[in-house]
């Protein structure tokens, strides 16, 4: 197929964004990263460690408190899913708590934490290979990224799959809760003034509102093929 590309996929909050990142590089045997699982990892952190007030985070001292911070991902051998963990500790279940949902913004917003996940994520994407999902990664983390997507969809949709998957997981929240939420991180993430959450102007719209999985990972896997054709082309003129 060519040299391997960096994917970079950003978006809203539960449009589906890890979903298709993660059938793609499986569709093309690359790396996986979860930006949002990191963020949420730093959120889980201060949490513990007494550093949220009123759901933001304490800044005093923050570099110095993240140099205590180790994130890893592993891949479980019965899932064979991607999981994140903290210092050691598998907290990709604790991560995706409606707790950490509601203070994951504001954390994600700090800009040193975000410098100090940046530099780690373009470790991660240098050789190429990989799809990577988030806020910021089309626009900051690699901004030469031969394939971006901007995924959304309509609110109530992402309620409705974000209500779904938690019920699934035995948590208990409501439409209306999860809704309120969804809306305050996307103004949060796109009026922040480190990183915000853009559409750049090389990425590719992928509106899933009435699309499925199948048919969302159809849509990108020929986006990718045309991108590949167009640089195979390049390189065959130099």
């Amino acid at each position: 197929m060519g040299k391997k590309l960096t994917i970079a996929i950003d978006g809203h909050s539960s449009c589906g964004k890890s979903t298709l990142a993660k059938a793609l590089a499986k569709e093309l045997s690359y790396i996986y990263v979860d930006s949002g699982a990191m963020y949420r990892g730093i959120a889980l952190f201060l949490l513990r460690s007494n550093r949220i007030q009123n759901g933001q985070p304490d800044t005093k001292a923050l570099n110095d408190l993240l140099e205590q911070v180790e994130l890893e991902f592993r891949i479980d051998p019965l899932s064979t899913q991607q999981e994140l963990y903290l210092n050691g500790e598998n907290v990709e279940k604790e991560i995706r708590s409606p707790e950490i949902a509601s203070i994951v913004s504001p954390v994600a917003a700090v800009p040193e934490i975000r410098h100090k996940l940046v530099a780690l994520q373009r470790e991660m994407g240098n050789e190429g290979g990989i799809v990577m999902d988030g806020r910021d990664i089309g626009s900051v983390v690699f901004p030469d990224a031969e394939v971006k997507f901007f995924v959304t969809a309509d609110p109530d949709v992402r309620t409705e799959r974000r209500l779904k998957e938690l019920t699934s997981n035995g948590l208990q929240t409501t439409f209306k809760e999860i809704k309120e939420n969804l809306l305050e991180r996307d103004r949060i993430d796109s009026t922040r003034t480190t990183s915000p959450l853009i559409q750049t102007s090389d990425a590719i719209l992928l509106d899933n509102s009435q699309l499925n999985r199948d048919e969302q990972l159809s849509f990108a896997l020929r986006k990718i093929a045309e991108r590949q054709e167009e640089l195979n082309k390049k390189s065959v003129k130099c």
